[in-house]
C-alpha cells in the first residue's frame, strides 16, 4: 500500500462556513502536515465534522481559502473519509471491498490479492464472504475503514470512528488507525474521547464555537493547555 502525499500540506486560509444566519466554521486558520496522527477535539456543534468536509473537498466555504499541497480545486483522488455511521453495501464484506477496488480503477488481476490484503489488515480476513449489513457494528466499521484504503489516500479522514463501540470494538479500530499512521497515511481525525485523543494523537486542534481554540503537540497539549476553554474541556467541565 503506498501514500502519496500530494495533497499535503492542506492549508485552510480564513476559512468561514455559513448556513444562513449560522456560523459553523468562523475565520479558521490551520495547516495539517504530513505526519503523525492530527485529532479535533471539542464540543458536540463546535465544527469538528464540518472541518473534515471541507478538508475532503465535500463542502464548500462561504469565504476564505483552502488548498492541497498548495494547490486549489484538487480532485479527491488522493483522499478518503469514513463517517460515523458508515453505509454497507447490500453484498459481502469481500464484495464491499472489490467495489471500491473497481471504483479506484485497480485491475480485476490484482483485486482478489488487493482485497485479500485489505482484509488482514482491519483483521476481518475470516469474514471475507459474510453480508457486510450482518457484520457487527465496530466490524462494519472497520469494513469501512478497508474500503477507504482500498484508494490509497495520502490522507484519511475520520469522524468519531469508535463512537458507541465497546471497548474491545474501540481497540481495534484503533489498532488498525496506528497500523495505517505507521504506513505514511496522514490521518486526520474528530472524537469526544480524550483517552482516545491521547493514545492516538500527535497533534491536537480544540474547535469551540466553530473557531480553533488550541493547537499543539498532543503530550503538551494535555499537559500544559494554554487556554482557559482548554483547561475546562480537559477536567471535563461544560463549554458553553
Amino acid at each position: 500500500m503506498s501514500a502519496p502525499a500530494a495533497d499535503l500540506p492542506i492549508a485552510f486560509d480564513n476559512v468561514t462556513v455559513a448556513a444562513g444566519a449560522v456560523t459553523i466554521l468562523d475565520r479558521i486558520t490551520l495547516t495539517l502536515n504530513l505526519g503523525s496522527p492530527t485529532v479535533l477535539i471539542g464540543p458536540n456543534g463546535s465544527g469538528k465534522t464540518t472541518l473534515l468536509r471541507i478538508a475532503m473537498g465535500l463542502t464548500t466555504p462561504s469565504c476564505g481559502r483552502i488548498t492541497w499541497g498548495g494547490r486549489e480545486d484538487v480532485p479527491p483522488i488522493r483522499r478518503a473519509i469514513v463517517f460515523q455511521r458508515p453505509a454497507m453495501l447490500r453484498r459481502s464484506a469481500g464484495a464491499n471491498i472489490r467495489y471500491a477496488l473497481r471504483a479506484a480503477g485497480i485491475a480485476r488481476a490484482e483485486q482478489k490479492i488487493r482485497v485479500g490484503e485489505l482484509l488482514e489488515l482491519v483483521g476481518l480476513e475470516h469474514l471475507s464472504d459474510r453480508p457486510a449489513r450482518r457484520l457487527s457494528g465496530g466490524e462494519q466499521q472497520r469494513l469501512a475503514l478497508a474500503r477507504a484504503l482500498a484508494r490509497d489516500p495520502a490522507v484519511l479522514f475520520l469522524d468519531e470512528p469508535t463512537a458507541n463501540l465497546d471497548p474491545a470494538a474501540a481497540k481495534a479500530i484503533e489498532d488498525v488507525l496506528y497500523a495505517v499512521s505507521q504506513r505514511g497515511i496522514k490521518v486526520v481525525m474528530s472524537t469526544h474521547d480524550l483517552g482516545e485523543a491521547r493514545r492516538l494523537a500527535g497533534e491536537i486542534v480544540m474547535l469551540h464555537r466553530g473557531g480553533v481554540i488550541e493547537t499543539g503537540e498532543a503530550t503538551s497539549f494535555f499537559n500544559t493547555p494554554r487556554t482557559g476553554e482548554a483547561k475546562k474541556f480537559i477536567a471535563r467541565e461544560l463549554l458553553v
